[in-house]
């Protein structure tokens, strides 16, 4: 039952106090789960991301075996330390099997792949590349709305309402609420948005060009290896020529994950699942309402999200009588 519904509930059904459900979680999960180091055997595909699960920055590090879909280590907390600390889980042959890892495009992961498994393949999401690029649209933006406010602020007015017929400048105004319509693929555009694209198009050269990068980075996205290694590099020379700063850096992002971008494509693996499982994790603990206690929400995604086979009473009973 904790598995789906609030503690509140279940505690109410099954007439207990609510803080007594989280120890009964991490009770059951350690009779279901005797030998959990079984599923470090045989691994070859897995993705590895941190997720949030309190305000504050607290996360959440978790590592995914995308051959079963399922989890297969979880730790409060991320960074270095605590990846190495799952690595140190492993033994040196099981290290070994290890091929291909997901991730984003965190430092730490990459430094602690180089420490423990050299020889494993880094693939990156290139939907993380697309992200990136929002952001840096986005920044590009801002950008271009401070200069038109500043350049409205120099404009010299008489004092009171303008003259009839004399028209206020917007351009910053306009500017600033485009950031939806330079976002978007343009066969996803509204009317509207496709007038603030083409408004954009005439007034701010800069702003157009770096929306022009940002949708052929987002073609190269669904490419064969062959057509993508050759288009990808011809966006890295056109970007490092835009004399656009927050694009420069972009280029500069992506040239450093390079071959991780192409190993997605190469290798066929993508974070999607561990995004899903992250959804997962979010809606477990939102389901019931927060855990006070790490270990009991750590036992519960185990339970929730690894392959471990949580029988409900009358299916067990199914099950005894068949047999």
């Amino acid at each position: 039952m904790a598995l789906y519904l609030p503690k509140n509930a279940v505690a109410e059904y099954m007439r207990i106090s609510w803080n007594t459900v989280g120890p009964i979680i991490s009770r059951f999960k350690a009779d279901a789960d005797p030998m959990p180091e079984h599923r470090f055997n045989n691994l070859k595909h897995i993705g590895i991301d941190e997720t949030s699960y309190r305000k504050g920055h607290t996360y959440l590090t978790v590592v995914v075996n995308h051959d079963t879909n399922s989890v297969i280590w979880v730790h409060d907390r991320h960074g270095k330390e605590v990846l190495r600390e799952f690595f140190e889980t492993l033994s040196e042959e099981q290290r070994s099997t290890i091929e291909c890892v997901t991730a984003d495009g965190a430092r730490w992961i990459s430094e602690t792949m180089d420490e423990y498994i050299p020889n494993a393949h880094r693939c990156l999401d290139m939907y993380h590349m697309v992200e990136w690029a929002q952001d840096a649209i986005d920044e590009v933006r801002t950008d271009s709305w401070q200069r038109a406010r500043q350049a409205d602020k120099r404009i010299k007015r008489d004092r009171g309402r303008p003259r009839k017929g004399q028209e206020l400048d917007k351009t910053a105004d306009r500017i600033k609420h485009t950031r939806y319509a330079l976002g978007k693929a343009p066969e996803n555009l509204t009317e509207k948005q496709a007038a603030q694209l083409a408004y954009i198009a005439n007034t701010d050269h800069k702003l157009y060009k770096a929306y022009q990068l940002k949708e052929y980075l987002r073609t190269l996205v669904k490419l064969p290896l062959d057509q993508l290694e050759t288009s990808l590099k011809d966006w890295l020379w056109k970007a490092s020529h835009s004399q656009i700063k927050p694009i420069y850096e972009l280029q500069k992002k992506i040239r450093r994950h390079y071959d991780a971008i192409l190993n997605t494509v190469r290798y066929h693996l993508s974070n999607a699942r561990i995004e899903a499982m992250n959804n997962q994790i979010k809606l477990i603990i939102r389901a019931a309402f927060g855990f006070r206690n790490i270990k009991n929400m750590i036992d519960m995604i185990m339970l929730k999200c690894s392959d471990i086979d949580v029988q409900l009473p009358y299916k067990a009973m199914k099950l005894t009588h068949s047999s």
